[in-house]
C-alpha cells in the first residue's frame, strides 16, 4: 500500500495527513500524539474516524497542521483522516457520513468592517 495523502480544514486550520500501514502510531508536527493534544476530548475527536472504522492499530499517521487554535486543528485532522478512510474502503463512507465526519464545517470568522469596532459591534453612540 502506498501512502495516502488527504487535506482537512476547519476555520483557519489546515491539516495534511499521510496515512501508511503500520502499528497505529500518530505523530503531529513531529511530536507525539499525546504530547500535542493534552485533553481527552481533543484526542477523542482525532481518533473518532479510526475507532468507528476499527483501524486504531493498523495505520501509522503523520500529520502536518498549521493555523487556527488547538480545537480547530483537531477537527481539521479528523476531517482529513475521515477522507483517508473513505479512500481506503468505500464501505467506511456509510459509517462516517451519518456521524457528520465527512462534512466540511463552513463557519468562518466574519471580517471586521470599517467604521465599526468589530464585525457586528458598533462604536458607542454619543447623542451630545
Amino acid at each position: 500500500m502506498e501512502t495516502i495523502h488527504k487535506i482537512g480544514r476547519r476555520k483557519t486550520a489546515v491539516a495534511r495527513v499521510y496515512l501508511s500501514e503500520g502499528k497505529g502510531e500518530i505523530s503531529i508536527n513531529k511530536r507525539e500524539f499525546d504530547n500535542y493534544f493534552t485533553t481527552p476530548t481533543l484526542r477523542y475527536k482525532v481518533m473518532q474516524p479510526l475507532v468507528m472504522t476499527d483501524n486504531e492499530k493498523t495505520f501509522d499517521i503523520t500529520v502536518n497542521v498549521f493555523g487556527g487554535g488547538i480545537t480547530g486543528q483537531a477537527e481539521a485532522i479528523r476531517l482529513a483522516i475521515s477522507r483517508a478512510m473513505c479512500t481506503l474502503n468505500d464501505e467506511n463512507r456509510g459509517i462516517l457520513k451519518p456521524e457528520g465526519l465527512l462534512t466540511r464545517d463552513p463557519r468562518m470568522v466574519e471580517r471586521k468592517k470599517f467604521g465599526q469596532k468589530k464585525a457586528r459591534k458598533k462604536f458607542q453612540f454619543s447623542k451630545r
